[in-house]
């Protein structure tokens, strides 16, 4: 697998991000984490609030028998993971607490990539980039990142760490796929820019991308990702994606994975791989066996009249001003 830099960083990671929060049990996490770094997979992303530390504590006892330094592990801090005030956010509070719990958890030294799992707008972030700038002189973090930030927010968070002189955040971790492609609006230039590593999660659209999806459809398929989160929270994902906008990126995904001989999985994790601004997309296989499709993704290139369909296909008039400066813009 290719080693990539993140972003402007020195920092080496796999051309593919396994993430962990589909994991359940420590067989099935382990095989899948046994069967990712044999495949040269060296980046591995998790989460304080993945199973409330769960998954945390799987990956950490699977990391007890393997050399720490050859690997990159990435974290995240916001969730809540418990009930007293303190128990969630950016706080500094918070930020000391949980950073020393995934420690634990994780049964290791030092976190690689720490990242802010989503904007906290209850605490200043002079007092959030403050912490997050300690804990990497401290040694107990290497880098960090944002995720689920706009723009202008992300924008911010670099400035004042430029204007004060602390640690910069070296990432971003956004949602995006084919069906979902926001990101290019304002989030991809700006990280082009500042030289920020871009690790998107959802590549695979939550299932909708994988090749269970198929034009004429009425409803998810039994014991899809979909079904299950409907099953379990009653979250209705369906009617937001049953829409000729979607059926129209399925259909040229299907027509280029049977082109190019290779899963519509593949596919979809291709196109991300191959965007300009993209490191490395986050996989979240449950099994061995979607991990060897997700690999799949390696190894090989879209042709030009392929990248030109799907973006075609998965194309989006955008809203104002973007679309008002499209066309006037010389």
């Amino acid at each position: 697998m290719e080693q990539r830099n993140l972003g402007r960083t020195g920092l080496r990671v796999s051309e593919l991000c396994l993430g962990t929060m589909s994991f359940g049990d420590d067989a099935g996490g382990h095989a899948v984490l046994d069967a990712f770094t044999e495949a040269g997979g060296t980046f591995i992303d998790t989460a304080d609030m993945y199973a409330r530390g769960g998954s945390e504590e799987i990956l950490g006892r699977w990391l007890a028998g393997r050399r720490r330094d050859d690997l990159v592990i990435a974290t995240k801090v916001w969730g809540r993971m418990g009930d007293a005030p303190n128990d969630a956010g950016l706080s500094r509070k918070h930020i000391v607490s949980a950073v020393e719990a995934s420690l634990r958890r994780l049964g290791t030294d030092y976190i690689d990539l720490y990242q802010t799992h989503i904007w906290d707008p209850t605490t200043p972030v002079e007092e959030t980039l403050a912490t997050l700038d300690t804990l990497v002189r401290a040694g107990k973090v290497r880098y960090i990142g944002a995720s689920n930030v706009t723009a202008s927010q992300l924008q911010r968070s670099l400035d004042v760490s430029r204007h004060r002189g602390w640690e910069p955040y070296a990432a971003l971790q956004p949602l995006y796929n084919l069906l979902r492609r926001e990101l290019e609006w304002e989030l991809a230039p700006l990280s082009a820019d500042e030289g920020l590593g871009v690790i998107p999660w959802s590549p695979l659209a939550g299932g909708w991308l994988t090749g269970k999806y198929r034009r004429g459809m009425v409803s998810a398929p039994a014991g899809s990702r979909e079904a299950r989160v409907q099953e379990r929270s009653g979250e209705e994902g369906w009617r937001k994606n049953d829409t000729e906008e979607t059926w129209r990126v399925l259909d040229a995904l299907h027509e280029v994975a049977e082109e190019a001989g290779r899963t519509p999985s593949q596919v979809a994790l291709r196109w991300v791989r191959e965007r300009p601004a993209v490191t490395a997309p986050i996989i979240g296989p449950r099994t061995v066996e979607q991990l060897a499709d997700n690999l799949g993704a390696t190894g090989w290139e879209l042709t030009a009249d392929q990248t030109a369909k799907l973006d075609a296909a998965s194309a989006r008039t955008p809203p104002y001003p973007y679309d008002f400066q499209a066309r006037i813009a010389p």
